[in-house]
């Protein structure tokens, strides 16, 4: 016999989000539970390293329960996902500050294979040539589902520049991984 978790309602997790800010760790297990799979897979692509992507998610999530008391808001993944952007835009500056980019990772050619693993990876790697405003865009908009109102709300610009950086991140990834579809079409 296997026991079925069921998943909060919309009504659950706003009840959730809204003891939270007592400081409530039932709520904050609720809410770990139903984001912590977004917030990390946003803390990966974001950061393109799995240490740093851990990393940024555990600071995510402290500091959600440290500041508890200062969600205001009715939308807690607005809030949660403005404090993940600005601990992985602080974790990419300490990398830069301490010169641990890459360079070789991240400028050579993906490699062209015919499976979706394959094919997910050269994704990736164009996601990470995508300058940092259009990446988290990207991010926000096609992996985590968020609407325009709701990105302009956790990177804090208007809904028409969302709507921009959405278009432009699309239009440069298919820039990007033209010669990858090319040539894996042919083959």
């Amino acid at each position: 016999m296997s026991l079925s978790v069921r998943k909060p309602n919309e009504d659950e997790l706003r009840a959730a989000a809204d003891e939270l800010r007592s400081g409530s760790t039932a709520a904050f297990q609720i809410l770990y539970k139903q984001y912590s799979p977004s917030v990390y897979r946003f803390c990966l692509r974001m950061l393109g390293d799995s240490a740093a992507a851990q990393d940024a998610f555990q600071e995510t999530f402290m500091k959600v329960f440290e500041h508890h008391s200062e969600f205001r808001g009715d939308h807690f993944p607005a809030w949660l996902f403005t404090i993940a952007r600005r601990v992985c835009l602080n974790h990419l500056r300490s990398m830069k500050e301490h010169d641990m980019f890459d360079e070789e990772a991240h400028s050579s050619a993906p490699m062209i294979t015919s499976t979706d693993v394959g094919m997910q990876m050269c994704v990736n790697n164009a996601l990470m040539h995508l300058p940092l405003q259009l990446r988290e865009a990207a991010i926000l908009r096609e992996y985590e589902g968020y609407s325009y109102q709701e990105i302009a709300s956790i990177v804090g610009i208007d809904i028409s520049l969302a709507k921009v950086r959405v278009h432009r991140a699309r239009l440069l990834l298919r820039k990007l991984l033209a010669p990858v579809m090319q040539e894996w079409y042919e083959s």
